[in-house]
């Protein structure tokens, strides 16, 4: 029998991305990394243009909040596809 296993299935021990584990780097804004993250590369190849990878600490950061729609869609769609859920959004 096959399962389809959502990307985000994979770590049981991961939880919702908590504002209070924000990342330093992270600009104030809507959207953030919190300290789950893995350094992955899925929302640096996602939305290049707002995530940046802070090398010496090995994660990634929003470093641009979204200017216009697109960019807005591309932030949805990296927090879909983060696989440990360190992605969050303030609403």
């Amino acid at each position: 029998m096959l399962m389809s296993i959502s990307p985000r299935c994979h770590n049981p021990d991961s939880s919702m991305p908590d504002p209070r584990n924000k990342l330093p780097e992270n600009v104030p804004g809507r959207y953030y990394v919190d300290s789950q993250c893995i350094d992955c590369d899925v929302c640096r190849d996602i939305a290049p243009d707002n995530f940046k990878r802070e090398k010496g600490k090995r994660y990634s950061y929003v470093f641009k909040q979204p200017e216009n729609r697109l960019e807005d869609s591309l932030l949805q769609e990296a927090i879909a596809a983060c696989p440990v859920e360190a992605i969050g959004e303030l609403k």
